[in-house]
């Protein structure tokens, strides 16, 4: 439960068992609590089928813990979609006008939040075909967006060195920051205890960090003249979106 993808995973795993009445996740101690009305086998034998290393800590008798208003939920996911779906068209642009392969990389981890913000819009009452349906669609896109930027990288790499425009690396990077910044604003100001909610407020916590990564390349190809700080840091988010390409890819099984 380290992120939206695992969690995800487990909510459609469980999605078709009528028994369960809510599922409460405690992200940062990796806890899931279900409240159910019976078939408890059942549910532990789908949660151990994910191979989450997971185990049973203690089963009682309790009240069902009321879900949180699913309208709020939507617009404020709804309004982080937009704008994480907005900066992976400017970051997209940006990147390929300025020879960028680190803004490149960043936008398709921008579009990677929108795949995983969509997939927690149908947490919210959501069918289980049409969650697989994107899962499947989201993590496929992205494996091969991840792959033919990587061609990309390689070719530069052993090609002539095209040293990017580092003034528009770090001002969309800025930008972007901001942009993350927002999100994760709104995320905390709605003190969601909602399982996909908390997980996606620490996926946007991680892409300050890239977002970082990107500025901090930026700056190294004015100080170096040099195309590698780009080209590296391009690599590494392509590796983190292809990694989280593969766990949403899990979500349409």
């Amino acid at each position: 439960m380290d992120c939206p993808s695992e969690e995800n995973l487990i909510r459609l795993k469980l999605d078709e068992v009528s028994e369960i009445a809510n599922l409460d996740f405690d992200i940062p101690n990796r806890q899931l609590t279900v409240f159910h009305k019976g078939q408890l086998e059942l549910i532990e034998s789908l949660i151990a089928e994910l191979n989450l290393d997971g185990s049973k800590l203690s089963t009682e008798e309790s009240e069902l813990v009321e879900s949180e208003d699913p309208r709020k939920q939507r617009r404020l996911l709804w309004t982080v979609l937009g704008i994480n779906f907005g900066f992976f068209v400017i970051e997209m642009t940006t990147g390929l006008l300025s020879a960028s392969m680190g803004l490149i990389a960043d936008s398709l981890d921008m579009l990677a939040d929108s795949f995983v913000y969509a997939i927690s819009l149908l947490a919210v009452g959501g069918a289980v075909a049409r969650k697989k349906n994107i899962a499947k669609i989201a993590g496929y896109f992205q494996i091969t967006l991840a792959i033919i930027g990587f061609v990309e990288v390689i070719r530069r790499f052993i090609g002539v060195e095209e040293i990017p425009d580092f003034r528009t690396m770090i001002i969309v990077s800025v930008l972007a920051l901001a942009a993350n910044g927002f999100c994760l604003y709104l995320f905390q100001k709605s003190k969601s205890e909602e399982a996909h909610m908390r997980a996606s407020m620490i996926f946007t916590s991680n892409d300050l960090i890239i977002n970082l990564g990107v500025i901090t390349a930026g700056v190294l190809v004015l100080t170096f003249n040099s195309s590698k700080p780009d080209l590296i840091v391009g690599t590494i988010v392509f590796v983190v979106v292809i990694q989280g390409a593969f766990k949403i890819l899990k979500l349409g099984k």
